[in-house]
């Protein structure tokens, strides 16, 4: 039987389409509040009006301190409380290393990186008041293993889990969960409106980078993840006594995991007898 209550109170980022959209559907028709927000709120005008007692939405720009302390007071003032927080606003940035700007980069990491953890520290102290409550991160594909192309992106995942894996560890004696979402392809508008693009593409990348952009536009519309099944595994993750600290979705994702792990095995015992043996000798 679970220990959460029997109707949680979430708050989403990035609703207004795509996953956080369909989660944020997902948890108001079981009866759960929400408070949905988006850059642009006026968005998720339907939402609130469809479920007026138990949906409340809020303009978030997650690299807009202000905006994250706003939502997270009227989210508590709104519902009493705070069980579970969804990082899910985020972008993607196709493109070499080499051919992404400075700007391009510092940009990525902030919002998928560090604007996530700006609304997780900011929802820390709620959490330890209560003495629990459970951070969901939407990662990405790119973070089990990355395609070229995708250098920049996949590294401000990798990043994020980095530093999740250490707050499940932090947060575990009051009461904190934590759970990393790796989706394979779901049918989102993430390749048409959610993907910016190399400044300054170079040939010498045509057959890599290049090769990658070229297959994502073949992609769109086309993916064979659903977002409603998908919002219900997070749903059955949110609501378990013993959540995973990774859940992976989609046959795709899945694979992806298991041809990652057999292949960094495989090279871990190849080296290890050049890795392995670099202490000190015995009486050194």
């Amino acid at each position: 039987m679970s220990d959460s209550p029997a109707s949680l109170v979430w708050l989403i980022t990035g609703c207004s389409s795509g996953l956080g959209r369909a989660l944020a559907s997902a948890a108001l028709a079981r009866g759960d509040r929400v408070a949905a927000t988006a850059r642009q709120p006026a968005a998720l005008a339907d939402l609130a009006a469809a479920y007026p007692d138990t949906c409340r939405t809020f303009a978030l720009d997650v690299t807009d301190p202000a905006q994250v302390t706003a939502a997270l007071a009227g989210t508590v003032a709104a519902f009493g409380r705070l069980d579970v927080l969804v990082n899910n606003a985020g972008y993607g940035l196709v493109g070499a290393l080499e051919e992404c700007s400075e700007a391009q980069i510092a940009r990525n990491f902030e919002v998928n990186c560090f604007g996530a953890l700006r609304v997780i520290r900011t929802a820390l102290p709620q959490f330890r008041a209560q003495k629990g409550g459970h951070v969901i991160c939407i990662s990405a594909a790119a973070a089990i293993a990355n395609y070229a192309g995708f250098s920049v992106y996949g590294a401000a995942k990798r990043a994020l889990e980095g530093a999740a894996e250490a707050l499940a560890l932090e947060g575990r004696p009051f009461g904190l969960k934590v759970t990393l979402v790796q989706p394979g392809p779901f049918r989102t508008d993430f390749i048409a409106r959610s993907l910016d693009r190399a400044t300054t593409p170079l040939p010498d990348y045509e057959a890599t980078s290049g090769k990658f952009a070229r297959f994502l536009g073949t992609m769109d519309g086309k993916q064979p993840g659903d977002p409603a099944r998908a919002a219900a595994a997070i749903i059955a993750a949110a609501t378990a006594d013993r959540p995973p600290l990774r859940l992976v979705l989609g046959p795709y994702a899945t694979d992806k995991v298991r041809r990652t792990l057999t292949a960094s095995q495989r090279e871990l015992d190849a080296w290890a007898p050049v890795g392995g043996p670099t202490d000190f000798t015995a009486g050194t």
